[in-house]
């Protein structure tokens, strides 16, 4: 079964930073994406940022590019996402998800399955 783990979330102050880590189990595809996701209340999903296992290719959101950071470590099995600089406006619930098969991207419909989600809350 695949199973993926977040944990990282928290509470910070603006301009701080925290590191979410995604913990992925249950299979051996060679190629495949990790991708990061954040949900605010109210709000649409919104991709944030991912990385292709082929080639270590990374993609991120126009809103946090320059500021967030994602990184592997294959032999953890683990996905990290370095946040630093944080805003209030990026307070959401962060999701990791893996979308199989070659090439990336941050198409939400083609990531499944999903972990279940840490909270990150930015204070002003």
């Amino acid at each position: 079964e695949v199973q993926l783990v977040e944990s990282g979330g928290g509470l910070v102050q603006a301009g701080g930073s925290l590191r979410l880590s995604c913990a992925a189990s249950g299979f051996t595809f060679d190629d495949y994406t990790i991708g990061w996701f954040r949900q605010a209340p109210g709000k649409e999903r919104e991709g944030v940022s991912c990385i292709s296992s082929s080639d270590g290719s990374t993609y991120y959101a126009d809103s946090v590019k320059g500021r967030f950071t994602i990184s592997s470590d294959n032999a953890r099995n683990t996905v990290y996402l370095q946040m630093n600089s944080l805003k209030p406006e990026d307070t959401a619930v962060y999701y990791c998800a893996v979308r199989w098969g070659v090439g990336y991207g941050l198409v939400s419909y083609e990531y499944d399955p999903w972990g279940q989600g840490t909270q990150v809350t930015v204070s002003s």
